[in-house]
């Protein structure tokens, strides 16, 4: 109960200041000391409608619990990534993307204990920083609270958000507990009471509209199927206001770099690990175009911020080009708004 009454006085206090969405979370939705999500409000993503609790009384769908990780991916959609999950969990496994060390997890973005992705979790670090500094620090005076970390993966940002005072939400598709939303068992220590966690995919998100301050896409946009669908659920579930925030997607100038890319990686993972890793066709990269084409399609304008990833990162281009190489890969973190 204590949890319960935390929550409804919260919820109280931003009614005194008119948070209509926290009123309407406590007019529609049961608040239950057993749900590790007291304070959202869900929607079934198999029909779309708006539930009290994890059950739906439309199409009789139910997202169980299992190691604190809410499952709301319906049977058709579990077959649908299933290959997808045992390949990729296994060449993760392969790359070194996990530990049975607690100080692995803890020291992420900063530090790679394995030391075998290091140059990897660099950018990852300085993409955080800027988020920290630049943009998520400046919307907090605004009352800040609630963020969607979208491919969540072992849940490192989940838990520097709420270190930092922020309530963050972990979704992703793997579970497990090396690289998955299982593998934020290892912040307990730190963080007892974990924050929520959801295996579900961006394109029917198990969440009612108008809920999150911010949403990141965390180095998982180009994962997607469909950008338009995507980003437009993220969009349904972003308050008006809120940021929608693109972060550590690959960037090209050109479509022909993009394909290359994406025929090269494929060549080697079916080299090394037996399979090209290609069963979801995932649109793996962005380009001006296609940022101009989300723009078009969803009445959305995008802000474009440039961390400073350091001299070596900064110069690939200008050394590739004197290789005669494909352009590598750039990063940048795009910002769209929700319109008020």
């Amino acid at each position: 109960m204590r949890v319960q009454f935390m929550f409804i006085r919260l919820a109280w206090h931003q009614f005194e200041s008119g948070d209509s969405v926290v009123v309407n979370a406590l007019q529609h939705c049961t608040i239950r000391d057993d749900e590790p999500h007291l304070d959202v409000c869900m929607q079934c993503p198999r029909c779309r409608a708006n539930i009290s609790g994890r059950d739906c009384g439309a199409c009789g769908f139910r997202m169980s619990i299992n190691r604190g990780i809410v499952l709301a991916l319906p049977p058709d959609r579990v077959a649908h990534y299933g290959r997808f999950i045992r390949d990729y969990e296994r060449i993760r496994a392969a790359e070194g993307r996990g530990s049975e060390s607690e100080e692995f997890y803890l020291g992420l973005p900063y530090k790679d204990a394995s030391g075998r992705n290091s140059e990897q979790w660099h950018i990852r670090g300085r993409s955080y920083d800027y988020l920290i500094k630049h943009l998520l620090t400046q919307s907090s005076q605004a009352g800040l609270r609630r963020i969607l970390d979208l491919g969540a993966g072992n849940c490192w940002m989940s838990f520097r958000l709420a270190l930092a005072g922020y309530r963050p939400f972990a979704v992703d598709l793997l579970t497990n507990d090396y690289d998955g939303l299982g593998a934020a068992a290892h912040y307990q220590k730190r963080r007892p009471e974990l924050f929520p966690r959801f295996q579900a995919e961006v394109a029917r998100l198990p969440f009612q509209d108008e809920q999150f301050d911010a949403i990141i896409f965390n180095a998982s946009f180009h994962y997607s199927e469909d950008y338009v669908v995507a980003l437009r659920e993220a969009l349904r579930c972003a308050r008006k206001n809120a940021m929608v925030i693109i972060c550590d997607t690959p960037w090209y100038s050109n479509e022909e770099s993009g394909r290359q890319m994406v025929s090269e990686r494929r060549a080697s993972f079916s080299e090394q690990y037996g399979t090209a890793s290609d069963s979801i066709r995932s649109l793996e990269y962005l380009t001006n175009e296609r940022l101009r084409e989300l723009e078009e399609q969803l009445s959305i304008r995008w802000t474009i911020h440039s961390p400073h990833y350091g001299l070596k990162w900064a110069m690939r281009p200008l050394v590739a080009k004197l290789h005669t190489r494909r352009e590598p890969s750039r990063f940048r973190i795009y910002v769209t708004r929700k319109d008020v």
